[in-house]
């Protein structure tokens, strides 16, 4: 376990608190897209996916997050709110057509369950507006405010939960990155996150609405993921909740391989993997989860904080 244990800790979203660090919070994923790595096209359509979202909700989700556009290895994202960059890989995913994605799913879920936690996975400040507009309580930035310079004030305007991760550049340049020792990527992880923090502050957006994420996987490259997860809690001295999201991760594949005749475990095939690494961040200081598959996770997390509570006080 982690020097550092969570804290129990205040989130404060758009119309209602949480209360973070008693017991962990599972966020249920639901992919509006057709090219998600863990299940792209599965809930592509509105009702597929209201009908998903409401599964994850029966199953304990205590929130859920969606997302219409896909942050894969290699995919693009847009350089301005709004906009799309061409690229040999196709553009990027215009504000218009995550709108056309999300907005029916999110007001479908809220019409079925009106007392729902919903999160909107966007780095769009158009997109989050519209969303908040719509009930979403909380936005999942995987930028951190560095991709679109006006989110920070759209999340500051309407009072909204915000989810901040780390993200070492853009998914076509994850790939191409060298492998970085743990020490130095702990250290960039931090700073990534200090500076999250200090544009949120010049935003006024109180602190109490931030919860923070080391963003595994995103533009980090298999093993170092493991290095940052043995030394997450650390990230805790920036004094705000931390959320995890290790599901079906590639990292998890590849270290599978072995058992897979030498090639990474499909995604398929990482369930077991991914709770285990789910496990390890609830007990390296993470308060949220955000999961696939929702049902065992809640029960493993169960385990895991029946340890925390054992623990030394």
């Amino acid at each position: 376990m982690g020097a550092i244990a969570r804290q129990i800790a205040p989130w404060r979203l758009r119309t209602r608190t949480l209360e973070l660090g008693r017991r962990t919070l599972i966020m249920g994923v639901v992919n509006i897209t057709p090219d998600s790595f863990s299940d792209g096209g599965a809930f592509l359509e509105p009702k597929a996916a209201i009908d998903h979202a409401l599964t994850l909700l029966e199953e304990g989700a205590d929130l859920i997050d969606l997302g219409a556009e896909s942050t894969r290895p290699n995919s693009r994202v847009s350089s301005q709110a709004g906009g799309a960059d061409a690229s040999a890989n196709g553009p990027a995913v215009s504000a218009e057509e995550e709108q056309a994605r999300l907005l029916p799913v999110l007001e479908g879920v809220l019409a079925a369950r009106p007392a729902a936690i919903v999160s909107v996975d966007t780095y769009k400040a158009v997109t989050a507006r519209a969303a908040l507009q719509a009930g979403a309580e909380i936005v999942n930035d995987v930028s951190g405010f560095t991709w679109d310079q006006e989110m920070a004030a759209v999340c500051a305007e309407f009072k909204s939960g915000v989810v901040l991760m780390h993200t070492r550049g853009r998914p076509e340049e994850w790939r191409a990155q060298p492998q970085m020792p743990g020490e130095e990527l702990l250290a960039l992880v931090r700073a990534g996150l200090e500076s999250s923090l200090a544009v949120a502050s010049r935003a006024g957006i109180a602190r109490e609405q931030i919860v923070l994420d080391p963003g595994y996987g995103f533009g980090k490259r298999f093993d170092e993921n493991y290095a940052l997860l043995a030394r997450q809690a650390e990230l805790l001295t920036l004094g705000r909740p931390l959320l995890a999201g290790v599901s079906r991760k590639s990292f998890l594949g590849r270290t599978l391989a072995s058992i897979h005749d030498g090639a990474p475990a499909p995604v398929a095939e990482r369930e077991t993997a991914s709770i285990a690494a789910m496990v390890a961040a609830i007990l390296n200081g993470a308060s949220i989860v955000r999961v696939h598959s929702v049902r065992p996770a809640v029960e493993a997390a169960m385990i895991a904080d029946a340890i925390l509570g054992a623990g030394p006080k």
